[in-house]
């Protein structure tokens, strides 16, 4: 059951992550390639974050699934992608998975999350998100999975929630200011990166949160 509003100052409103985003499902998504055309270069790792919420309103790191990626047959492989990355497309020990079926793993998890929450499609959340969900759509198309779970187009952006909030568009100063760790080795990973945007994105989205509250309490009180 969802309160509309609440009476005294230290009752809690609570609502359903389907109510938050007008029925989207935040996922966190990155992707390492080898170049920027979605439909020519590879795709070779892929990390999606699926965000909760608790019974505050406030988000959280829900569940994280990954998946080295085979390139596709014909795919192009920049070598400079390649070498600041740091990834061998071809070493044997990344366990990597055909292009297809690693979108099903990644894809299932999301529809999982999708029932369990009541929301009706998930939207991507990125950092240049825009870059992630081209990659996923040529590797979806490409692929012939129909059922892809993200919208086509619209995103949620950690470039411009990160100008906003704090003033820094780079990932890494995005979560310096807002007293987080940064590991440099660990960065441009798919896993590590998209946590840190799911960290970024929640802190950012729940401090607006207490923002807001803060002024229907000040309205109230002396409205």
């Amino acid at each position: 059951m969802v309160i509309l509003h609440h009476m005294l100052a230290d009752t809690i409103i609570t609502a359903t992550m389907a109510e938050r985003f007008r029925g989207y499902l935040p996922v966190v998504v990155d992707v390492e390639t080898a170049g920027f055309n979605a439909k020519k270069d590879a795709l070779l790792e892929i990390a999606a974050v699926i965000i909760g919420m608790n019974e505050k309103n406030e988000l959280f790191r829900e569940e994280t699934v990954s998946c080295h990626v085979e390139p596709f047959k014909g795919a192009n492989l920049e070598a400079d992608a390649l070498a600041f990355t740091g990834i061998d497309p071809f070493h044997p020990f990344r366990m990597a998975k055909p292009e297809k079926e690693a979108l099903q793993e990644v894809f299932r998890v999301i529809r999982k999350a999708l029932k369990q929450s009541n929301c009706k499609r998930a939207i991507l959340v990125g950092h240049n998100a825009a870059f992630d969900l081209g990659f996923i759509n040529a590797a979806a198309t490409r692929c012939e999975i129909k059922r892809n779970p993200f919208h086509p187009f619209s995103t949620f952006d950690t470039v411009t929630l990160g100008g906003v909030a704090y003033g820094q568009t780079v990932l890494a100063r995005i979560a310096s200011s807002a007293g987080m760790d940064w590991d440099q080795e660990a960065a441009h990973s798919a896993i590590y990166d998209a946590e840190r945007t799911a960290d970024i994105f929640c802190q950012i989205t729940n401090r607006w949160q207490q923002l807001s509250q803060l002024d229907d309490d000040h309205q109230r009180d002396y409205g």
